[in-house]
């Protein structure tokens, strides 16, 4: 009884992480930038959190977006 306790408690750590992406052209590829830009150095990332969207205007254009993000990724033991 002992032995499938412990093959059933197993945990998962999971760490979030905040960054801002941007991009020239949308906010769903700013998004895509800073997951991107994260994966270079975090492994198993397993979603993302939009929590807000800016963006910069210059002359009544929009010239940057800009998202702020939570990313979550398991951590490993």
């Amino acid at each position: 009884m002992d032995r499938v306790y412990c093959e059933v408690n197993v945990l998962t750590v999971i760490k979030i992480i905040e960054l801002i992406g941007s991009s020239p052209n949308s906010w769903s590829e700013a998004a895509q930038n800073a997951v991107t830009e994260a994966g270079k150095t975090i492994k198993n990332i397993k979603g993302v959190h939009v929590k807000r969207c800016t963006a910069k205007v210059f002359d009544n254009k929009i010239v940057e977006y800009n998202v702020d993000v939570k990313i979550a990724f398991t951590v490993k033991r």
